[in-house]
């Protein structure tokens, strides 16, 4: 008789634990809901916009990118 999928899936859950792993659930954004692209779009230019006006972040930025630089030298 053929294993049920419940106890394969049983079986493989047992395998991976032993292995050291362990089931996560994750959410995420779902990206064929209507409005995603306009929201993603919105988000996006008011990030771009907030990096024009913000001297301050972009000095630091440049700043850890230097530092960056001087570490792979």
């Amino acid at each position: 008789m053929a294993t049920s999928v419940n106890k394969r899936v049983e079986k493989r859950r047992q395998a991976l634990r032993a292995m050291g792993l362990r089931p996560v659930q994750i959410w995420l954004p779902d990206t064929r809901r209507p409005g995603f692209a306009e929201e993603c779009r919105r988000q996006s230019l008011a990030v771009a916009h907030s990096d024009r006006v913000d001297h301050d972040l972009q000095v630091l930025l440049d700043a850890a990118l230097a530092d960056l630089a001087e570490d792979a030298d």
